[in-house]
């Protein structure tokens, strides 16, 4: 993404960076949750105020949406891609898990995965916020699939590996280093979790 050109009219500030609003948002989103962060709050922390809020992203929903776009692009596109471009399995599912200790544990921003704590925080008037985070959680367990299926058929798991159980196991345990995290899990303590769960991989 790239920052928009800065306009006169419908409320947008001049120098509005859509990056740095989205980061913003974002943060306020990762501490609050979807649900208790109010337009109030997003608009100080981005900066800006409600008209340009509107003028820029439309709504609540939809900042959200496009926070969460940019949450995925910024932390998680280069785990994943490294997990597809390891060949050797257990090293790529390790490499995997201990970048997602570091992002998981970063004291730089909020603890834990977007994801996973605002699953609960949304109402169900917001279906397309609900069905959004609902699709990047199956699209974490589809991930960790299609990879052990790749190792299944490239004999770096044996054929009678249950690839479906494995990947809802290690979508799983994603999941729980998220929760650990928002806890105050140190990042050993995760890394610790995820050489654990490696051992669920047959030999």
């Amino acid at each position: 993404m790239s920052a928009i050109t800065p306009i006169r009219g419908k409320g947008r500030p001049r120098g509005f960076d859509r990056d740095q609003a989205l980061q913003k948002a974002l943060e306020v989103f990762w501490t609050r949750g979807y649900g208790p962060a109010t337009v109030a709050e997003l608009c100080a922390a981005m900066g800006i105020n409600p008209p340009s809020l509107y003028a820029a992203f439309g709504n609540k929903d939809a900042l959200f949406l496009e926070a969460l776009r940019h949450y995925e692009d910024t932390y998680w596109t280069a785990p994943w891609k490294a997990l597809d471009e390891e060949a050797d399995l257990r090293r790529g599912m390790e490499r995997f898990f201990f970048e997602a200790a570091a992002i998981l544990s970063s004291r730089d921003v909020p603890c834990g995965c977007l994801v996973v704590q605002n699953s609960g925080s949304v109402s169900l008037d917001s279906e397309e916020v609900r069905d959004a985070l609902r699709m990047l959680r199956e699209a974490s367990r589809t991930s960790f699939l299609t990879r052990l299926a790749l190792a299944r058929a490239s004999g770096d798991l044996p054929p009678d590996a249950d690839v479906e159980a494995l990947a809802a196991a290690f979508s799983a345990v994603l999941q729980g280093m998220s929760a650990q995290a928002r806890d105050g899990a140190s990042r050993e303590s995760l890394e610790r979790l995820a050489r654990a769960s490696l051992a669920m991989l047959p030999g």
